[in-house]
């Protein structure tokens, strides 16, 4: 259970190396190290038979090794890469902790006597008073032949969700055909620049959103992979835009994407184009907006995106500061829709894309991408209240202007905006709980592979407004940080996992 547990954590894919590329100096390694293991596992298999001699000494531990060499040469000639490249507590861990316990209870039962190894067939050598050499040998490889399996799989899975050139269809329990296919397909041809796209955008997804990163774990094989990218994709695209001190280099970004994006769903696009349509962006962000899911994406609402941008952008402008952009709750209410509500609906067209079963009717999916556009404001929303200390550094309020009180002195105002801005605040926050209750609903009108995937996602970011709608109540300061950002409330991370494994379970959060 341990192993199935923590691969649920990473993504495998993003371990993968194609060895013939000469750019990946770890893929060089790799196939080094592959051989050096199959040669010693190779003798593992041989050696015990060779040097049996006729001698009934050291019988049991031979027939351990003659028993598990072979299957442990295979499944590491198929797993090689993950069992190198994945962190050691998802493949070391995992052996060793069961391993330790079986010993000390093996121990016990050996040393009371409830069974012993014959004489003539062991070696006489204990790891400690009381434990056989070859009890130890034994579950230590039994562990870790468990292991090795599942990693394996968990290759051959990775392999066929990660390339859709090779692989077109993959159901969501793959036959042990497929799997081998997977397992069999060479290095040489996995596709260096999917892995690197896919591997950037994962770390833009760590860096930036912890609760996201937690929710991604949850879902499984292609709808995760694109899931990642398209979260990559708006991210980089937020930050180019956010990070610029000028409207006019910020319009300049928001016609590169325009551009970009105009490349990618043109029927006549080719490789030359979108290496033409990319020369804009700096080349560490490139792998990762190339690998844009646009096939399975409709353009619209990253266009919606780009508009919300634009809204951004306007803040920029200091000769016009008596005009922000939001002026009114309508005004916010169009950059959530424009910046959030379109992520919520595009979130939601591929998890209707990648449904094994697809038989929601047309009906219940128009009604699911509604509310996943009004659960997309109501993040949005918490996101706001969550960043108006930091977005008032950067000279931009979301706040609409229209509710905000007119002082008449400068005195007035330093005494009584502190406390008008925490009202404000929570008055976002209500609409975002009463669009939170209005729409969560219909996440069980989903396909069933991806609700809990989509309830930790949105739980995980509500709960965030929770402590926050409490710490108001209570008049307390909301620039706590639960280990992210400082000066930006988070929620720390033992409260973001115990609200992952509830809602897995079908907890839902208060209204």
């Amino acid at each position: 259970m341990s192993i199935i547990f923590l691969s649920k954590s990473v993504m495998s894919a993003t371990y993968l190396h194609n060895e013939a590329d000469l750019k990946d100096p770890l893929g060089q390694k790799l196939l080094i190290r592959k051989r050096i293991g199959q040669v010693l596992l190779s003798l593992c298999c041989v050696v015990p038979i060779l040097l049996r001699n006729g001698e009934t000494s050291g019988t049991y531990m031979r027939l351990i090794f003659v028993w598990a060499a072979p299957v442990l040469l295979m499944l590491w000639s198929f797993a090689y890469q993950l069992l190198i490249c994945l962190p050691k507590t998802h493949t070391i861990l995992p052996i060793a902790v069961p391993t330790i316990y079986l010993w000390i209870v093996d121990t016990l039962a050996l040393h009371r006597g409830t069974w012993s190894i014959a004489l003539g067939t062991k070696l006489g050598i204990h790891l400690w008073p009381f434990l056989e050499i070859e009890e130890a040998v034994f579950f230590l490889i039994t562990n870790t032949l468990v292991v090795w399996g599942a990693t394996a799989y968990d290759n051959a899975v990775a392999v066929l969700d990660a390339f859709p050139e090779h692989f077109p269809y993959v159901p969501g329990t793959p036959s042990p055909p497929l799997l081998l296919r997977g397992l069999f397909l060479s290095t040489s041809k996995y596709d260096t620049e999917r892995l690197e796209g896919l591997k950037k955008a994962l770390s833009v997804l760590a860096r930036k959103s912890r609760s996201f990163y937690l929710a991604s774990g949850v879902f499984a094989g292609r709808l995760r992979i694109d899931l990642i990218l398209l979260y990559g994709f708006c991210r980089v695209a937020d930050d180019l835009i956010d990070n610029v001190t000028s409207e006019k280099e910020a319009e300049a970004w928001v016609k590169h994407f325009t551009e970009f994006l105009t490349v990618m769903y043109s029927s006549k696009a080719d490789g030359s184009k979108i290496k033409e349509a990319l020369k804009p962006f700096p080349s560490e962000v490139q792998p990762v907006l190339v690998q844009l899911p646009v096939d399975k994406l409709p353009s619209e609402p990253l266009y919606m995106l780009l508009d919300g941008f634009r809204m951004d952008q306007k803040f920029l402008n200091k000769d016009d500061n008596s005009s922000p952009p939001i002026q009114t709750f309508a005004d916010l209410q169009q950059y959530a829709t424009c910046v959030a509500a379109t992520i919520g609906e595009l979130c939601l067209h591929l998890v209707f894309h990648h449904d094994p079963d697809r038989n929601t009717d047309a009906t219940t999916k128009q009604k699911c991408l509604e509310s996943g556009a009004g659960m997309g404001r109501a993040l949005q929303y918490v996101n706001i209240v969550r960043d108006v200390p930091t977005d008032a550094e950067d000279g931009r309020c979301y706040i609409p202007a229209e509710w905000l009180t007119s002082w008449e002195s400068p005195e007035e105002e330093k005494v009584g905006r502190e406390r008008e801005i925490a009202q404000l605040r929570k008055k976002i926050l209500d609409i975002a709980f009463t669009q939170y209750a209005e729409n969560r609903d219909a996440i069980e009108n989903l396909p069933s592979y991806a609700r809990a995937g989509i309830r930790v996602a949105v739980e995980s970011y509500m709960e965030i407004g929770r402590i926050m709608r409490d710490r108001l109540v209570a008049n307390q300061p909301l620039n706590f940080a639960g280990g992210g950002k400082v000066g930006r409330a988070s929620v720390p991370k033992r409260r973001r996992l115990m609200v992952g494994w509830q809602t897995m379970r079908g907890w839902r959060g208060a209204l």
